[in-house]
């Protein structure tokens, strides 16, 4: 099972959720580096992940400094990473 670190993005999230592949290709069409964990394949990180958030919606997207967001949109994302000075 894979935990987020704190220099990176974490997104956990699952192939079959429109939201996480959203934020993944919004990710990579920005060039940001991130971490994908997939909740199929590691269910164990289900645990994890609802630790982070208290809830049960994906993706959950962790950022370096520790804060979190669930089900964000583009502009959620995109705020957050320009406040951590990544873009």
């Amino acid at each position: 099972m894979t935990s987020p670190t704190p220099e990176t993005i974490t997104i956990f999230g699952a192939e079959w959720c429109g939201d996480c592949r959203r934020t993944k290709k919004q990710l990579d069409g920005l060039g940001v580096d991130y971490t994908y964990i997939d909740l199929e394949t590691d269910p164990a990180a289900a645990d994890v992940a609802r630790e982070i958030s208290g809830r049960t919606r994906i993706p959950v997207v962790v950022y370096p400094d520790a804060s979190h967001h669930v089900e964000p949109s583009n502009a959620d994302v995109e705020s957050k990473l320009r406040e951590l000075a990544v873009l």
